[in-house]
């Protein structure tokens, strides 16, 4: 199986002035065609530290693309590294080198005298042409790995790495294939996820299970090798499946689904609307639901009542209700459920109220303590949390949790 790896180049990506997306692109791209990336560098302008992360790269895979480095400046430094890497030298091109003086004439611009640099390619190396830009790529094989060098500049990588690189990778990769499929859970934590599968997340599998989390949302990343793509989407189908009879309801979608893109597909489905009454989440359940496309169907609208004369005028939530047990308590946030689905005449509502912090908890009531509750003619659910982490993080969990309980409730 080949594999890939990516060294990224740049002192500007190193001091936090410039993101790296061109190494999620590039692995994304790779992966499509049958070729995982096992590692990645990210390199300083330092000629030799460039040739030490070709070399690391050169050990971990048989394909090593890298970016930046290929402008015309002193600091830019690839296309010697690349050359040292080699054991070559740099030969100037006289092609390259008309073809960015045109560049240049064709826009009435004087070329500098350092643009000349840019036209010298290590020695036995390919061109790899760059409509966009001043900086061809450069492309090699040696000791049975293919070597690639492409500019920084996103565009013009994208546009290199399509027109003149994907072919040429795909010839050196072959046949093989690798197939990523994505389950979604929710309602459980990433440690019980791993006892629930047991030996299915072991290390050196095939298919392997990879997990990530991201506000309480888990994906389980299915990852299927074979030799080609047919058999690879077989060994991830057939994997899903056992996945999903292990998990049950703690799956809730695949691929890019979000939550509320499956709460709001099961309400359209069932003919059924909803409504919302929000306090800590300040609206950010709402925003949810209201960014899938046709949320009209069964979104109806919602309130965002912060203070207490706004839960009691607009929700009608009893004031010695409030005064009793407090805003932040399981009897308001009935109350506001059903005060907002009465009033919105829908078949479903929930209610958020919580301290989401930094300041306002007590020792009684701390910060992330919330409390949801969805209403319908079934009753009143609802479900204590203490969520940690900041005020961004409590705020879009607890909205993530609402609309999964919701999605419970559609389950049945």
């Amino acid at each position: 199986m080949k594999k890939a790896s990516i060294v990224s180049i740049g002192n500007e990506l190193l001091n936090g002035q410039t993101v790296d997306t061109n190494t999620t692109y590039l692995s994304g791209q790779l992966l499509t065609i049958g070729l995982p990336v096992v590692s990645s560098y990210t390199i300083g302008d330092e000629m030799d530290a460039i040739v030490r992360a070709f070399n690391l790269a050169g050990t971990d895979a048989d394909i090593v693309l890298a970016t930046g480095g290929l402008g015309p400046t002193d600091d830019d430094l690839t296309r010697q590294a690349f050359a040292k890497f080699l054991g070559t030298e740099l030969q100037l091109k006289a092609d390259l080198l008309h073809r960015i003086q045109n560049f240049f004439t064709k826009r009435n611009v004087q070329m500098s005298e350092k643009n000349k640099i840019q036209a010298y390619i290590p020695a036995g190396a390919k061109a790899l042409a760059n409509p966009l830009g001043t900086a061809p790529g450069i492309m090699a094989e040696a000791k049975g790995k293919l070597l690639v060098a492409l500019p920084g500049v996103p565009s013009e990588m994208k546009q290199m790495f399509a027109e003149s690189v994907l072919s040429e990778l795909q010839r050196f990769a072959g046949t093989q294939a690798v197939v990523v499929r994505k389950l979604r859970c929710f309602g459980t934590g990433e440690s019980n996820i791993a006892e629930l599968l047991g030996p299915l997340m072991q290390r050196g599998r095939n298919p392997l299970i990879n997990c990530t989390v991201e506000y309480g949302v888990i994906t389980l990343h299915i990852i299927a090798t074979a030799e080609d793509k047919n058999k690879a989407r077989q060994m991830a189908e057939k994997e899903e499946k056992s996945l999903r009879n292990t998990l049950g309801e703690l799956v809730y979608g695949t691929e890019e689904q979000t939550l509320a893109e499956v709460v709001g597909e099961k309400l359209a489905r069932q003919k059924m609307t909803i409504t919302v009454a929000e306090s800590c989440t300040g609206g950010t359940l709402v925003r949810l639901l209201t960014d899938i496309p046709g949320a009209s169907r069964y979104f109806t609208h919602g309130w965002v009542t912060y203070s207490n004369t706004a839960k009691t005028g607009e929700l009608g939530v009893p004031a010695d209700l409030i005064q009793k047990y407090g805003a932040v308590s399981e009897q308001v946030a009935q109350a506001m459920a059903r005060g907002a689905r009465k009033k919105a005449q829908t078949d479903f509502a929930i209610s958020i109220t919580g301290i989401a912090g930094p300041a306002g908890g007590t020792e009684q009531k701390p910060v992330g303590l919330v409390y949801i509750c969805v209403d319908s003619d079934n009753g009143c659910d609802t479900k204590r949390c203490l969520f940690s982490h900041d005020r961004r993080f409590i705020r879009l969990r607890a909205a993530q949790t609402a609309l999964n309980m919701l999605r419970l409730k559609l389950n049945i």
